[in-house]
């Protein structure tokens, strides 16, 4: 059973997410963005989801160094999800092998 303070971090970091996504289009709803601000717009959710796993690289597991090595060369390859996916398999894989 997930106890409250895991379920309540969970939580509050999707709704961070989250609100980084809508966050800027609330404010600058009434503006034109041009070609340049709109690729910023949509970067400011992947810079949040990019905190989230930096601890990682300070990580002394490693299974945890391998996975992020896989998910770093995955993502030179392909899009999003299929980087998602790899990098959670090779994760999941390399602790189970390596410990």
């Amino acid at each position: 059973m997930i106890d409250a303070v895991t379920l309540l971090t969970i939580v509050l970091m999707a709704g961070v997410t989250y609100l980084t996504r809508i966050g800027g289009y609330v404010v600058l709803r009434n503006r034109t963005l041009g070609a340049r601000a709109t690729a910023v717009m949509e970067a400011a959710p992947g810079c949040v989801l990019i905190s989230v796993i930096a601890p990682a690289f300070v990580s002394k597991s490693p299974a945890d160094l391998l996975a992020l090595a896989v998910t770093l060369a995955a993502a030179t390859r392909f899009s999003m999800l299929p980087t998602v996916l790899i990098g959670v398999a090779s994760a999941g894989l390399l602790r189970h092998f390596i410990g």
